[in-house]
């Protein structure tokens, strides 16, 4: 099981570095690993088992975040709507994405981060995935809003890019061109 000894924290190597394409099909402990990083998401939003294992809640797990450099993420939140949003994948990419941009009113944290970061993080506000799912099936995806931003803020983990690399250092809390802010 994973629990927050195994995520790693800003300043680690591999929260910097590109990963690698996960060839296909996935090895048995790849594959493993991803069931992993999704039971760490469903467990750390579980209140007894977060308060058991001292896990910090979480909507999104990327396989550099274990010191794993290679391109898997899970993702698992239910949307205002109700809509289920629970996937691991295998190579994800954003094949398409909108002109208008979307940034997260709260800001955006992570759980590799452990100090409070302000500021708003500019998003594409609709973003077309395909990546490869658990069971080998390959998938796309089209995004909006909350869920895209999520996906974004994931895939970036595998680019070496965090959150905080997109806020503008002279004033976080301008409001980016062309954006609308989500609840």
């Amino acid at each position: 099981m994973i629990t927050m000894e195994n995520i790693v924290r800003e300043g680690h190597p591999s929260l910097r570095e590109v990963s690698n394409e996960v060839p296909l099909p996935p090895t048995d402990e790849e594959k493993s690993l991803l069931n992993d990083m999704l039971t760490y998401l469903k467990n750390s939003q579980d209140e007894q088992i977060c308060s058991k294992y001292n896990l910090r809640p979480g909507v999104g797990l990327a396989a550099p975040q274990l010191g794993t450099n290679k391109r898997m993420i899970a993702i698992h939140f239910e949307d205002l709507n109700g809509k289920l949003y629970s996937y691991g994948l295998f190579n994800p990419k954003i094949i398409s994405h909108s002109v208008e941009k979307a940034y997260l009113a709260a800001g955006e944290g992570c759980l590799s981060v452990d100090r409070n970061v302000e500021g708003y993080v500019p998003r594409y506000a609709r973003i077309t995935v395909t990546a490869t799912d658990l069971d080998g099936n390959q998938i796309k995806l089209r995004l909006r809003d909350y869920a895209a931003i999520v996906f974004q803020h994931e895939i970036d983990h595998l680019n070496g890019v965090m959150f905080y690399d997109h806020i503008n250092e002279d004033n976080p809390f301008e409001i980016p061109d062309n954006a609308k802010a989500i609840e």
